[in-house]
């Protein structure tokens, strides 16, 4: 739907090609199945669909999203320690279910005359050659197959994507992958929340590579519905499993049991979806040549990364973005190239988030850290202690994080003095939770005391 958004402006017609069905208004869709686990939109994400579709952002708040400051409504446990709740936010992040999520947007896109859907079709081949594509081939739901003409093809068909095997159909061979897994599993439903989500902050707690024991995690998002979506993710050896009288004992394991004393309040409404379709992977097709003309990638089906990250639906946004700028110069020749390395320059910040950290999990395969990767990893971890106590350093990440700077900021004189002078204030011993939210708390605890 994005890449419709960002092309639309510069023809005459957008055709989209469909698997499946889709739904009206917020609801499955076959194809998406990580739409069972948490989302959100970085605010480098929001701000780039906000570009391609503007009111986005309103529609999903009206709809019930929320816009969640960072890190002023988090109550977040990191390696390094609790973060900070700082009054003044430089960045957001947006959280809502990948179903309504997927809804607001196809809604925005699909209200232009100039897009339509083909639906119960699958694109087979490419048309064309190594020079330029044309075109692809498509096989509807009976079977028939037929040939579908256009000046620009776009695949953004995810982890799925075939383009690999199409590329090497026309004679384009040399395509590089990389593919770095740390075997984490997710598990995941969603609870009638116990207290108010407007306002209630993301409550989380991360992984520990350093930890002599497998890595787990967990976040609970406030959704639409007065809804909290919650994810637990482990590591080979600790992963979380379907069965639902085991969620909140597994909750339990994690590094603090904050999200495991909230769900004893909170009541269950789905069953628990698991996945462990989790490796980063990427395809390095900006580096191809020969590069033909009419053909872009873009989304997940260059680069898919680990979850946990939350890194994923912002750099596909962020990609579309890249893809719009391009053609707004006009047709020229190399067009579909420069479109290429553009929406790859785009995945660099999000693949270095993600590989940098996946690395250093024991479980980890497909790269081992080298001793700069070791370096790198213990100054951000510095960075990150800082952060607890330091507005500049807690900035100068979030800025990172939430995709709106490249990871070499982080190396500015400014952010590595910052560093070297540490924490400013004491890190704070417990979860950050305001006096307001403790009295809920209190409250909850103290209703359910005669039924214990």
């Amino acid at each position: 739907m994005l890449a419709a958004a960002a092309v639309k402006e510069h023809v005459d017609s957008v055709e989209i090609v469909e698997a499946h069905e889709l739904p009206e208004g917020p609801a499955p869709r076959t194809g998406v199945p990580q739409a069972v686990h948490i989302h959100f939109l970085q605010s480098g994400g929001a701000e780039a669909i906000e570009t391609l579709l503007p009111g986005t952002t309103g529609l999903l708040l009206a709809a019930g999203a929320h816009r969640v400051p960072v890190t002023t409504n988090m109550v977040i446990h990191s390696p390094e320690g609790w973060y900070r709740r700082w009054k003044r936010a430089t960045h957001y992040v947006i959280t809502a279910s990948r179903d309504l999520t997927d809804s607001v947007v196809r809604g925005q896109v699909l209200k232009d005359p100039r897009v339509g859907v083909r639906t119960h079709t699958r694109a087979v081949a490419l048309l064309g050659d190594r020079r330029r594509v044309t075109g692809v081939r498509v096989r509807g739901a009976d079977g028939t197959e037929r040939e579908l003409r256009a000046d620009l093809v776009v695949d953004a068909s995810g982890r799925a994507s075939r383009m690999p095997r199409w590329l090497a159909e026309l004679g384009i061979t040399g395509l590089t992958e990389d593919h770095v897994d740390s075997g984490l599993a997710y598990a995941s439903r969603f609870f009638r929340a116990p207290v108010p989500t407007t306002g209630w902050p993301v409550v989380a707690v991360q992984a520990d590579p350093r930890l002599p024991r497998p890595a787990n995690a967990g976040g609970i998002l406030p959704v639409e519905g007065d809804r909290w979506h919650v994810s637990l993710m482990g590591a080979p050896g600790a992963h979380p499993t379907a069965d639902p009288d085991a969620f909140e004992a597994y909750a339990r394991t994690l590094r603090h049991p904050v999200m495991a004393d909230l769900l004893k309040h909170a009541e269950p409404l789905t069953d628990v979806s698991v996945t462990h379709s989790t490796a980063n992977r990427r395809h390095h097709y900006e580096r191809l040549t020969p590069w033909p003309e009419g053909l872009v990638v873009l989304g997940d089906a260059v680069a898919a990364f680990n979850p946990l990250h939350g890194q994923g639906m912002s750099a596909a946004a962020q990609g579309a973005v890249a893809l719009r700028d391009v053609y707004a110069a006009g047709p020229a020749p190399g067009l579909a190239r420069r479109a290429q390395r553009a929406i790859g320059t785009c995945v660099d910040t999000a693949w270095t988030l993600a590989v940098g950290t996946d690395i250093h999990f024991r479980t980890t395969t497909g790269r081992t850290p080298t001793v700069a990767d070791r370096l790198l990893h213990r100054y951000v971890s510095r960075l990150s202690r800082t952060a607890t106590g330091s507005f500049h350093a807690a900035t100068a990440l979030t800025d990172v994080l939430t995709l709106q700077a490249t990871p070499a900021s982080l190396v500015r004189p400014g952010v590595l003095l910052t560093a070297l002078v540490g924490p400013l204030r004491p890190r704070p011993d417990r979860p950050q939770f305001t006096p307001a939210e403790r009295r809920l708390l209190r409250d909850l605890q103290e209703a359910d005391g005669p039924a214990r």
